[in-house]
Formats: structure tokens, C-alpha cells, sequence
């Protein structure tokens, strides 16, 4: 779905998917750096205000074995306000398409 230029994201709510800027990229690969087995590659991102930010990453993963297969997946991370912590995974959700 996406996301229109001027939408306003409300706390409590979520935004359309849309495109990742910079800083999603970075609270992703911070969130992400200890993981091991798959790599998640980030598609789009949904966010939602709360005590700081949620947000749902669309993403392909691909596990790093002698058989990889791509499949999609929700990445969801937590991101304190600023001064009150690294982001932090909270779960993986596999897509079935």
C-alpha cells in the first residue's frame, strides 16, 4: 500500500508501507546485528508512534545454509526515544503468500 507524502502518521496508528529512508535502514541493521542463520532483506517499512516507535519491516528472508530458499517475512522492531536504548527485535513473522 503505498504511502501518500502528506500523510501524518497519529499516535497509536500505523502508516502504509512505504519506502525506507536512511534512518529505518539503520534502526533495522542495529536491531538486526547479532542475528544469525538468515538474512533479512528490508522492502518496505510501517511504523507506529508509541513510547517511542514500532515499526514492521516487509522483507525477503534467505537462510544462510547449502540449501537457501527466499521467503517473506515481517521484521518487527522497537526503537526507544532517543537516549533510551538501541533498537530492539521483537519478532519475525513468516508471510504465507
Amino acid at each position: 500500500e503505498p504511502a501518500s507524502d502528506d500523510f501524518v502518521m497519529g499516535v497509536g496508528g500505523w502508516t502504509p508501507f512505504s519506502e525506507l529512508k536512511e534512518e529505518d535502514r539503520k534502526v533495522f541493521k542495529e536491531a538486526l546485528k547479532a542475528l544469525v542463520g538468515v538474512e533479512y532483506t528490508p522492502e518496505s517499512v510501517s511504523k507506529q508512534l508509541v513510547n517511542g516507535t514500532n515499526y514492521r519491516f516487509f522483507c525477503y528472508g534467505n537462510p544462510l545454509t547449502a540449501e537457501p530458499g527466499k521467503f517473506p517475512a515481517i521484521v518487527k522492531i522497537y526503537a526507544p526515544l532517543p537516549g533510551g536504548g538501541e533498537p530492539l527485535l521483537t519478532k519475525i513473522e513468516r508471510v504465507l503468500l
